[in-house]
């Protein structure tokens, strides 16, 4: 920017336009309603909609009422046809727990493990029935990482083996590489190029406490899905790895008896960051069974044009996950996942967001598009199909603002921005936090990797800056939910319905902090640009975003 135009810029900004405009925006933010906000979660996490599963009829409810609510605010469809709904094709997967089986094979005896005692199994999307009949190799974390210096695989020969390792990545990273090592698809396209059949995971101390085995034993009666190619083939999978399986406590101690190192040992070479890689003394014969369905499902586009004839070309993108976890085994006599904060909360606030932007008389610069996207809940996949096959053009989209499981346990007073210090976003959330006087706090749980564990990380890996924002532990009071007691007890399951106290005033002010960032990004004079030297930029820039299967 030159000299001159610092100069005129905040000159101009003190003309009728721009006091037009900071009008319009100051009554758009003083015009969200937490009556809005409560009436959008009321309907979308209701008995009716049935918790809203990718591919169901409950979800498709929940789709044509967000896309009925973005006609009626005068957005332009953006999905297909001329339509709002953007549709891809799935393939649901649910495994056959009776068909399932493991086989501890050692030298002199063999012991059959119990499912749901000892393991449990995901559902395979790519075959119905697969066995392998291989020796097990423990692999720490399962990572590789030579930047950092840290290498399981390094003394390890996985051809034709089971890699058994724990969930997460060493404690000791950076929390940006931490985050990027922990996600599934690095440590399963890593086992499959270093030769594994098979992978199991299992859970530290510390996750174990946070992760009750009950509750996954519940949650893995619930369908996984994958997206489909153009030949009805599914996407995101390795074919090489034939078995996948989590193993409880007790699973993990089985194979770690007669090892030539205890479990209380793996676990603390894993605290403290050390490689420790070694053979198990079994072998596994293992087997898992699954059912197949053909399904489909939709996300919901709609745009808002921008108003500066040279700007509107570029897109500002919002995103909230419509989906849930649908209907799974009863528990306390309730079977329904209505998903209240998990994800109602982030659409009714996407739609509130966007009624904010059309009652402005004037647009901001840069268009804004409202997505409401399926499948997170089964791995992002509504958001990744999205920019496989985007309905505006990709190059065009400059930044993500997500709205995920907003918590509204008590009022406001501070902003955790996951992803902000990535890229020049920062300023736009530094902003917005100042004219709401709340400060913006680091991110306070780093081992959780939560930036890479919702739908801003389909944009970033497509080397587009992305952020998710949460409220802080500011404003939390005695006698409330905790956000890590919500976590541990409500969280994935039936409990997240709208009989929990919900503070609708922390909605309104959270819904007031997005609209002001997405504000900022809208009208800035330059488009959002990764910090130099940023770990996801460098990995993920728009230079090296053409391979998304990072």
């Amino acid at each position: 920017m030159s000299s001159l135009h610092r100069i005129l810029v905040p000159l101009l900004l003190l003309g009728p336009a721009a006091t037009a405009a900071q009008d319009g925006l100051d009554a758009a933010l003083q015009s969200v309603r937490a009556e809005a906000i409560r009436a959008h979660m009321a309907f979308l996490a209701d008995d009716l909609l049935e918790g809203r599963e990718t591919g169901t009829r409950g979800y498709q409810l929940a789709a044509n009422y967000v896309a009925t609510q973005l006609d009626l605010l005068g957005l332009k469809a953006a999905g297909d046809d001329g339509g709002f709904l953007q549709w891809m094709p799935l393939r649901r997967a649910q495994q056959i727990e009776t068909e399932c089986r493991f086989t501890l094979v050692g030298e002199t005896e063999a012991q059959e493990l119990v499912y749901a005692q000892h393991y449990l199994m995901t559902a395979d999307a790519l075959r119905e029935t697969s066995d392998v009949a291989a020796p097990l190799v423990y692999v720490g974390y399962g990572v590789s990482a030579p930047d950092l210096g840290y290498d399981d695989y390094a003394n390890v020969d996985a051809t034709g083996k089971v890699v058994v390792l724990l969930r997460g990545a060493p404690p000791t990273f950076p929390h940006n590489q931490r985050a990027y090592h922990a996600t599934s698809r690095v440590k399963q396209r890593l086992a499959a190029e270093r030769g594994a059949v098979g992978m199991l995971q299992f859970l530290t101390p510390e996750d174990a406490a946070k992760r009750p085995w009950e509750k996954s034993v519940v949650n893995s009666k619930i369908a996984s899905m994958r997206a489909l190619d153009g030949d009805g083939n599914p996407t995101a999978v390795q074919p090489e790895l034939r078995i996948h399986a989590f193993l409880s406590r007790q699973g993990a101690e089985a194979l770690f008896a007669g090892a030539s190192s205890s479990l209380q040992e793996v676990f603390a070479a894993a605290a403290s960051g050390e490689t420790h890689s070694l053979d198990l003394p079994y072998s596994g014969q293992l087997k898992r069974a699954s059912r197949h369905q053909r399904v489909r499902s939709c996300n919901v586009a709609g745009l808002l044009q921008g108003s500066d004839p040279l700007l509107r070309d570029e897109v500002v993108v919002y995103t909230a996950h419509l989906d849930h976890l649908g209907v799974g085994a009863t528990v306390e006599g309730d079977s329904i996942y209505n998903g209240a904060f998990d994800n109602a909360s982030g659409t009714a606030v996407l739609l509130e967001i966007a009624r904010a932007f059309a009652s402005m008389p004037q647009a901001p610069r840069r268009s804004l598009l409202f997505l409401a996207v399926t499948g997170e809940e089964k791995g992002l996949l509504g958001s990744e199909y999205f920019m496989e096959f985007p309905t505006v053009p990709r190059e065009n989209i400059v930044a993500n603002i997500n709205l995920d499981m907003f918590l509204m346990l008590h009022p406001m007073r501070d902003l955790i921005a996951f992803g902000e210090e990535h890229s020049t976003l920062t300023r736009a959330v530094a902003r917005a936090a100042d004219r709401l006087g709340f400060e913006v706090t680091p991110d306070p749980m780093p081992e959780e990797v939560i930036f890479v564990r919702s739908d801003q990380y389909s944009f970033v890996r497509r080397g587009i800056p992305a952020l998710f924002l949460v409220a802080g532990g500011k404003g939390h009071e005695p006698g409330k939910v905790h956000f890590s007691t919500w976590i541990r007890d409500i969280y994935h399951t039936q409990k997240d319905d709208l009989g929990q106290d919900v503070d609708y005033g922390a909605g309104v002010t959270f819904t007031q902090a997005n609209v002001l960032i997405g504000y900022e990004i809208a009208n800035e004079e330059g488009r959002p640009r990764w910090n130099d030297g940023d770990f996801f930029g460098d990995l993920f820039g728009r230079t090296n975003a053409a391979d998304a299967s990072r």
